[in-house]
């Protein structure tokens, strides 16, 4: 095919094979495009689980082998669109209770959780990851059973913007412990760091495609520069935060082989960690729904079709399920890859099938994860300063998208974000004790689980109340699940989207 556009303006559609040269060079913006988010999120948890340079390294690595092997199945086998699979920001908050209930002295945040199994009281590093991996694996055999039963079309129905709109919003506000108190490892890096982000994504992108696509990492680059050239003068010295510390990179294998599959030990299952993670699918999968329409849409192929939605879910869970035995978190579509594909009109299978095999280069290739393991301390905070708030935004936008007016809307909506909020704070300052004294146990452990999230105490209320008070689909926002604006360098709108 020549580089023509189509009759829908696309220039190689799903089906097209592009040049091998130009397919390369398109695959390789696909991974540039996810490659800031992917590798923020072990640079987020890693230090909590009290994970040095060198095993952070190993968390970058294993989370982008599990990425590309999730690409290879859901562009190959699932719904065959071409969407990019990476970590979720859905899982965050889970994320941290659990690691928080593990490593007590190591988190930032209070241990929110009563797991149902004993704990040492020292964990070793990484002691979390067992637990992760077994929560995500057993969310994944739902998430298989939801998308190859097809009930995915039936949830959809009961899941209104009323409701996702303030799960979304908890998902960004419930890491607020995480921002501040990292950024202040050394403010002016972490200022700098926001700084370059909002500048490059909203004064230069508009200007140029290169800051158009990668304003985070390239806002990541200048702050890690400018703190390599604070330790080269002399200013950030010894074990200063803001100092790039790259011993992991020379220790670091060139080509991983004795540490793929479970890197970080098998499993571990605890019943309160998995109900924990299962609101975290919840939010994926509906995430997931709006990606596909908007992928094939903008790819030029119409809508998905009822049994390309239920593949697609359904090997999302195949891929959650490996990145359980290879070490890495749970995936998900991701959005700002689906927003690349209206860029630059290049909508086919095959490049980001070659970027799935570049991205498990990359998670073989040890050396990569220790040089990405090296971005200072202040910089993350920075980077999440700038990202978790731009998720609450992103859930503002979704709860937007029912009818306002609504007092009907602003009850369930309000009282869903407010005690997402509040019931979490009530389990935390002795309310956990009062459930526990309560219900036998097993019992008391999932509440307590579900009571400590915000995002699972939200979607629960939320679901209920949005389908027993009486409400019309308009009012609801259900009318219209996809909206595509096809101009040039726009954004893409969804039915539900999530940075991911």
């Amino acid at each position: 095919m020549n580089d023509s556009p189509s009759a829908s303006g696309v220039l190689y559609g799903l089906d097209d094979v592009p040049p091998n040269g130009k397919a390369v060079v398109l695959s390789l913006q696909h991974v540039l495009t996810m490659c800031g988010s992917t590798v923020a999120v072990p640079l987020l948890l890693g230090p909590p689980m009290g994970m040095d340079t060198a095993q952070i390294a190993l968390l970058i690595s294993s989370v982008m082998f599990c990425s590309g092997i999730a690409t290879l199945i859901q562009s190959t086998f699932g719904s065959r669109l071409p969407i990019i699979q990476g970590v979720s920001f859905s899982f965050l908050a889970a994320f941290f209770m659990i690691i928080a209930a593990v490593h007590p002295s190591e988190s930032a945040e209070p241990a929110s959780a009563e797991p149902t199994v004993a704990l040492e009281e020292t964990a070793p590093a990484g002691a979390a990851m067992p637990y992760i991996a077994g929560a995500v694996m057993v969310g994944a055999a739902l998430e298989m059973i939801i998308g190859f039963s097809g009930a995915m079309g039936w949830i959809r129905k009961v899941l209104s913007p009323v409701v996702v709109g303030p799960v979304i919003m908890l998902i960004g506000l419930a890491l607020y412990q995480a921002g501040a108190p990292i950024a202040a490892s050394h403010w002016p890096i972490a200022i700098l760091t926001v700084a370059g982000i909002a500048v490059f994504s909203f004064v230069l992108a508009p200007h140029s495609t290169v800051f158009r696509l990668f304003p985070m990492l390239l806002a990541i680059i200048v702050a890690v520069a400018a703190c390599a050239l604070g330790s080269m003068v002399g200013w950030f010295t010894g074990d200063h935060p803001a100092k790039p510390n790259l011993d992991a990179f020379g220790q670091a294998a060139w080509i991983r082989t004795t540490d793929v599959i479970f890197p970080w030990g098998l499993p571990k299952f605890d019943t309160g960690f998995i109900v924990a993670v299962a609101a975290g699918y919840l939010a994926s999968m509906i995430e997931s729904f709006g990606d596909y329409h908007a992928c094939k849409q903008m790819a030029g192929g119409g809508d998905p079709t009822p049994e390309e939605i239920s593949r697609g879910i359904g090997c999302e869970g195949i891929g959650c399920a490996l990145t359980g035995v290879f070490g890495g978190f749970s995936s998900t579509s991701y959005s700002e890859n689906v927003g690349l594909i209206g860029l630059t009109k290049v909508g086919s299978r095959r490049v980001v099938q070659i970027a799935a095999v570049i991205l498990i280069f990359l998670g073989l290739f040890g050396k990569f994860g220790a040089l990405a393991a090296a971005i200072p301390q202040p910089v993350v905070g920075g980077l999440y300063c700038a990202m978790f708030g731009l998720i609450s935004a992103v859930g503002i936008r979704q709860f937007a998208r029912c009818d306002l007016n609504s007092d009907r809307n602003l009850f369930v909506g309000g009282l869903s974000l407010f005690m997402g909020l509040s019931v979490p704070y009530y389990f935390q300052n002795g309310g956990s004790d009062a459930v526990s004294a309560t219900f036998p146990s097993g019992i008391d452990a999932v509440i307590n689980s579900i009571g400590q999230t915000g995002m699972a105490v939200a979607a629960i209320l939320g679901i209920a109340l949005d389908n027993l008070i009486p409400g019309t689909l308009s009012e609801r926002g259900l009318e219209e699940d996809v909206e595509i604006d096809p101009s040039p360098g726009d954004e893409v709108t969804e039915a539900v989207v999530t940075p991911s």
